[in-house]
């Protein structure tokens, strides 16, 4: 394979060539093999190249169909190529993911059109692969035993035999199981709770398989915002204890829908602290002899760790729409918390007494000692409680705590931004009212390029925008006979999009007592895989999908999609993550929930319009609109498109063309 895919001199700057060869790319080779040249995709190229050349962090918003994805992959291609180390390409999720690396996807254009091989391997999540420890406690448990069986049967047979001269391979990805739900996948997916460190199978598993393929790839490695940024967090922790961080050293990063990272920042920097599983690891110290204080060490932190969680239990309470539960910090928290700290600090220093007499097994008191440590760093936080955010989750083996630190920017600034190396963030949405105030703030990055292209596409011919008027106020029997009217008339084809979960499941309790829509079929999510449903919506032309998760990511041209419906205008949830930020801004409304509602609302909206062919209908359903708020959101409408209020009980204001499907 040739290292370059132009004539490199060395006496010359490489971005700059790689740029000019990048211009005649889509300046000619494209646009000969059928593509059409877009002002706007080699404006956006030769923006990138100043990125590359300074190595800085770049925010670039690009429309739909600008053909931004092309213009990213050309330079991490040749950057990793010139540098030898590979581009990483983190994706909000795993639907975009899929759509660089599925057979027609981007990656897969470039390759074919200008004829180079391109070496890009998936790294995904942990979460995404199978746990062969939870799937073997699954097909003895209680629920869908058959299930689970059969898949165990259907495992590599490496998993089940240990044999000289044995082949490995990756296996267990989630895209491998679509006939499961989101419930069956997690009785058998990876969790945090899972130790992998002393799994007898940990050499035969899935995940582990795949970190190996990925970590050998030349040009590009994909993966989630969430790994990337468990990358992150774990990178000294793994080089102190001699592992491979989960990432290999690479020379630039793209963060595609980039302002989704501040969320998956936060997700990957929590803490997560179980009775049970505390309980489980530190009696592993007792199975060797150890003194007999130590032992009573142990039972007592057992006892406070009992005790701790049954006073967290009393001081959460129920948060509608959530499944966190918000936490009141009192007194009598705070003292169960430091006692256990203080219990915590004795048996660490009685550790290292038990260390110099050998008793212990090194490798397994090597895993309590940093549990430990983890359960130390997470509850010294409590002292500072302007410092954290906490809440606890509910399962059938116990509460689950989970503690935050309240800002992210110090990690990102430290372990993303402070590298010298490219950074963009690519999107059709980055800046709020023509800012990018708010995702710099959010991120903590204060030396920043930026640029913004608007679409190519003809809006004002192509979409309109409808919003009901209510009798009472949108009630969800409202909502429910607007949308069925919506559906009928459009036969399907539609996306309905929801704020929350517990809304979609109402919706899809609801749906089956309205005989108009009885003829179409509803894909919902949470129901399989969600490539596997994406996939079976823009083949079934008529079906419905109804989702959370796709205000972005989701890129269906043609008929399948030609309305969009959103059930309500997407704030941010009331949980304790935005309860804090609004906590901390002196106007929450205007800092935190309406830009963070006006970004996730133009990008469901961005999902009708994928080719300049496409033709529809976007439907919000907001429950009262004042003067103001219509106004941010008429700034946000596509140019030429304007909103057209509509009575609840009347949807013939419907483009034309949607009629005609």
């Amino acid at each position: 394979m040739e290292r370059y895919p132009f004539a490199y001199d060395h006496a010359q700057p490489f971005v700059k060539q790689a740029g000019d060869w990048i211009a005649d790319v889509f300046y000619d080779i494209l646009p000969e093999a059928g593509f059409e040249v877009r002002d706007e995709q080699i404006y956006m190229a030769f923006q990138l190249e100043r990125a590359f050349a300074e190595k800085k962090t770049i925010f670039a918003e690009a429309g739909v169909g600008t053909g931004k994805t092309l213009v990213y992959l050309l330079y991490a291609i040749c950057y990793a190529r010139y540098t030898r180390k590979p581009a990483i390409i983190a994706c909000a999720d795993e639907s975009l993911i899929e759509q660089l690396v599925k057979p027609q996807g981007d990656i897969a254009k470039l390759a074919n059109h200008l004829n180079m091989k391109i070496d890009a391997r998936l790294g995904k999540s942990p979460d995404q692969y199978v746990c062969l420890a939870k799937l073997d406690e699954a097909r003895m448990g209680h629920e869908d035993v058959p299930l689970y069986s059969d898949i165990y049967e259907q495992l590599p047979d490496f998993v089940h035999s240990y044999e000289a001269l044995q082949s490995f391979h990756a296996y267990g990805d989630r895209k491998e199981y679509p006939y499961l739900n989101d419930a069956q996948w997690s009785r058998m997916n990876w969790d945090s709770f899972q130790d992998c460190f002393v799994c007898e199978q940990r050499h035969r598993c899935g995940q582990t398989l795949s970190r190996d393929h990925y970590r050998r790839a030349a040009d590009l490695i994909i993966c989630s915002h969430d790994f990337y940024m468990e990358h992150i967090w774990t990178l000294e922790g793994r080089k102190r204890e001699g592992q491979l961080p989960l990432l290999p050293e690479h020379c630039a990063v793209v963060f595609d829908e980039g302002h989704l990272l501040e969320a998956a920042a936060q997700k990957a920097l929590t803490y997560k602290l179980k009775h049970v599983v505390f309980e489980e690891l530190i009696t592993r110290l007792l199975k060797g002899e150890v003194r007999e204080s130590l032992a009573v060490l142990i039972d007592t932190a057992i006892e406070q760790s009992e005790t701790m969680f049954d006073v967290l239990e009393s001081r959460c309470r129920t948060i509608a729409g959530s499944d966190r539960k918000q936490i009141d910090i009192n007194e009598q928290l705070l003292k169960e918390v430091k006692q256990l700290q203080d219990i915590l600090t004795v048996i660490e220093d009685e550790l290292v007494f038990e260390s110099e007499l050998f008793t212990l097994n090194e490798y397994e008191l090597r895993i309590v000692e940093e549990h430990l440590e983890m359960m130390q760093k997470a509850l010294s936080l409590f002292h500072t409680s302007d410092n954290l955010i906490c809440w606890a989750t509910e399962s059938i083996t116990g509460l689950t705590l989970v503690i935050m630190p309240r800002t992210v920017k110090e990690v990102l600034r430290e372990g993303v931004f402070s590298a010298k190396m490219p950074v963009v963030f690519s999107s059709a949405t980055l800046s709020v009212e023509g800012s990018f105030d708010y995702m710099a703030d959010s991120l903590g990055i204060e030396n920043y390029l930026s640029f913004s292209v608007d679409s190519s596409y003809d809006y004002e011919r192509q979409m309109e925008v409808i919003v009901p008027k209510w009798s009472y106020n949108g009630t969800f029997s409202e909502k429910m006979k607007a949308a069925v009217s919506l559906l009928e008339r459009s036969n399907g084809r539609a996306l309905i999009l929801f704020p929350a979960k517990e809304e979609l499941q109402r919706f899809k309790q609801d749906i089956s007592n309205y005989k108009e829509a009885a003829g179409l079929t509803f894909l919902y999510e949470g129901d399989g895989e969600i490539s596997h449903l994406i996939a079976s919506f823009q083949t079934e032309e008529t079906s419905v999908l109804c989702a959370v998760s796709l205000w972005e990511g989701l890129d269906v041209p043609g008929p399948s999609l030609s309305n969009v419906i959103v059930w309500s205008l997407p704030y941010p949830p009331k949980d304790p993550v935005y309860m804090a930020k609004r906590l901390a801004s002196k106007a929450p409304f205007e800092e935190v929930d309406l830009p963070y509602m006006l970004l996730r609302l133009k990008q469901g909206m961005g999902r009708l319009i994928r080719s300049r062919e496409d033709s529809g209908l976007v439907a919000i359903f907001s429950e009262k609109l004042e003067d103001l708020l219509q106004k941010h959101l008429e700034g946000i409408m596509p140019p030429g498109v304007q909103m057209t209020f509509v009575e609840a009980g009347n949807t013939e204001a419907a483009s034309p063309q949607l009629h005609q499907q």
